[in-house]
């Protein structure tokens, strides 16, 4: 049973099999076990960015196709559900209107973008969905009458939502379906083609996969899958705004998390998605706790001064990728494969 929800794609790992267990289990008991509101907005903020990070990872990770405009389809599935719910007041039709309307236009833009983009040189489509995903930003930021402008739109939910444990574990349901469901894609015969047009697309055109297709496609699903992160994050914040979910230091997060957790690997998102959150909500309360230890010293006690947060995740993300190159799931993945050397037990000798 387990195997098919999971698509027939095991960890392939005890430790990483414990260790989404664990991640699972304490997402869904986040509201018992830390009940103040800081920790169930960083459990909220994690179950989206494991929805945005593994959309991501099926373009990047599983195409290999690189794109900027990741966090333009995350903004626009954000300002659907708020410009819908301010127009239209609190109510399910405007969910629906707001996330269909995100929904369809991510997909226009994702066809043209792939359709005009993918049959340049991946640099050059890099750099065309960094003007696109700028432009796009620019834009909502000089609408106030659509968009609240830098101020951005508050607007309220039905009433059904307003209490925040049911928010939580709707959103916590809707990330669980999201994500077996991109394990059920990536595992299908289109998934595998993609693979192999990741892996040698000449040798993928040869045998008569059209590529520009199917990475058309991948590219469309990606942004649909963001797109539904945006909505999940809007209606968690009840609020949106250009710094919210259109900043560029957003994209740059996707693509440290992507890397930590292990590219081409959907649980890869889930454990990257977690330790980056984590680090970067608790590691400032960390230092300040840290801080009076090492008061007085000259230089230690600059470097672990509260405000250096940045200087040591940046630290901490250059040695997960000297330590994990493959990511955390690779790794993990990497050791369970490896056939054990005789070397490591002196007790085992070779026989004639």
């Amino acid at each position: 049973m387990m195997e098919r929800l999971l698509s027939h794609d095991l960890p392939r790992s005890r430790w990483l099999a414990v260790l989404l267990v664990l991640i699972v289990i304490g997402l869904a008991a986040t509201p018992v076990l830390f009940p103040g509101t800081k920790a169930l907005n960083v459990a909220a903020k994690v179950l989206v960015f494991i929805v945005l990070v593994a959309g991501y990872d099926l373009l990047l990770g599983y195409t290999g196709i690189v794109s900027f405009a990741h966090t333009m389809f995350f903004g626009i599935g954000a300002y659907g559900i708020a410009i819908a719910s301010t127009r239209l007041g609190p109510g399910w039709g405007a969910l629906a209107l707001g996330t269909g309307a995100a929904l369809a236009v991510s997909l226009v833009l994702s066809l043209l973008i792939g359709l005009f983009s993918l049959r340049v040189r991946a640099i050059f489509f890099a750099m065309i969905t960094l003007a696109v995903a700028t432009a796009f930003a620019t834009l909502a930021s000089q609408l106030p009458d659509w968009t609240g402008g830098e101020d951005g739109l508050s607007f309220r939910l039905p009433e059904a939502l307003g209490d925040r444990l049911v928010g939580y574990y709707l959103l916590f349901g809707a990330a669980a379906v999201l994500v077996l469901a991109m394990l059920r894609i990536v595992n299908s015969p289109f998934g595998r083609v993609l693979q192999a047009i990741r892996e040698n697309d000449f040798r993928a055109e040869a045998i008569g996969y059209r590529t520009v297709v199917y990475r058309t496609a991948g590219s469309v699903l990606s942004a649909l899958f963001a797109t539904l992160a945006g909505c999940l994050l809007a209606l968690w914040l009840r609020y949106n705004g250009p710094d919210t979910s259109l900043s560029f230091e957003i994209m740059l997060d996707v693509l440290l998390i992507a890397v930590i957790g292990g590219l081409g690997t959907v649980y890869g998102a889930v454990i990257g998605s977690l330790l980056f959150v984590l680090a970067q909500n608790y590691l400032q309360d960390l230092m300040k706790l840290a801080a009076p230890a090492v008061e007085g010293v000259p230089l230690l006690s600059t470097l672990v001064s509260p405000e250096r947060w940045l200087l040591w995740l940046g630290v901490l993300f250059v040695l997960s990728v000297y330590h994990f190159p493959n990511g955390i799931v690779g790794r993990l993945r990497t050791r369970r494969m490896r056939p054990p050397d005789p070397r490591d037990n002196p007790s085992q000798k070779e026989t004639p």
